[in-house]
């Protein structure tokens, strides 16, 4: 029986590359390889690097090779695994994956960069940047922006909605903020009817909560660095999953003094919106109780 499976296994992942073998020409495919091997050389210098000028050039050229090798016909099938210091994520439905990275200008500052590759019928390219303003965005938490406007974050979960047979797309990350906080994000992605993408909109909503708050675009927790906040997302439950905070030093003002206390929130899919659910589980969780979030592979 076991011999059994594991052939079935082995036509199935054999069924699988040749599939994607037979997308990317052979001529395509080396180049793609070629262009992989760059790059990976090339992100180690941009988080490796202690000169910010080298960091900068290094950036520089791998945003122009990137693109380069994207419009190599049918990348979007090409996966660029050894590629460890930017997170590839593609959509549940893969009908586009989301490139993101940042450079660090100095320990307080950090630009995020990012694209999104769609899948198209011909395997041309169809791309839209992502461009930083978190910088000049001072309400963030209620800003409707697109990719030329974007609350830049690293980005490792992908979860799909539907409401009225549309696809929303809500989307995972962290972003390392300052040297002495992090802050992780929630963002909903959608396309508008021009095939544009769209960030934010009505869809956190705490109107079951005792003291009622206003609906937000987009939502974010922000603690001490290290301090290992969590934002999930439960399969079995259907929730997103997020570690309550408090402030070890009862100086609630000071988001780097917070930490996870033992208790989590969450947001439940509702009519079109993330309804906030203010206790998950109805007791705390000891250590080895607590659900674990998937490490970022991309």
């Amino acid at each position: 029986m076991k011999t059994r499976l594991y052939i079935l296994f082995f036509i199935l992942c054999y069924n699988i590359s040749l599939s994607t073998a037979q997308s990317i020409d052979k001529r395509n495919y080396i180049q793609l390889r070629s262009r992989e091997d760059s790059l990976t050389g090339i992100g180690v210098k941009i988080i490796n690097s202690t000169d910010l000028a080298e960091r900068f050039r290094s950036d520089s050229l791998f945003t122009r090779t990137l693109v380069r090798a994207l419009k190599i016909q049918h990348s979007f099938q090409y996966s660029f695994d050894s590629i460890t210091t930017v997170s590839k994520i593609y959509s549940p439905d893969s009908l586009f994956r989301i490139f993101t990275w940042q450079v660090t200008i100095d320990e307080n500052t950090l630009r995020r960069h990012g694209a999104i590759q769609m899948k198209t019928a011909d395997g041309s390219l169809k791309l839209f940047p992502l461009i930083d303003r978190s910088i000049v965005i001072k309400n963030q938490l209620d800003t409707v922006t697109n990719n030329e406007w974007w609350i830049g974050a690293i980005y490792y979960k992908i979860v799909k909605k539907l409401y009225n047979n549309k696809p929303y797309y809500t989307l995972l990350g962290y972003d390392e903020n300052t040297i002495r906080s992090t802050k992780k994000w929630i963002e909903v992605l959608h396309f508008d009817d021009n095939g544009f993408p769209q960030f934010g909109g009505q869809f956190f909503s705490f109107k079951q909560d005792s003291v009622i708050v206003p609906t937000q675009s987009r939502f974010s927790i922000e603690f001490k660095k290290d301090g290992n906040g969590r934002i999930m997302y439960d399969s079995d439950l259907d929730i997103l999953i997020y570690d309550h905070l408090i402030s070890e030093t009862n100086e609630e003002t000071k988001k780097y003094t917070y930490i996870p206390d033992g208790d989590y929130e969450g947001f439940k899919w509702v009519n079109g919106q993330w309804l906030h659910i203010n206790k998950v589980f109805t007791q705390k969780l000891i250590d080895g109780q607590a659900p674990v979030e998937m490490p970022i592979k991309q």
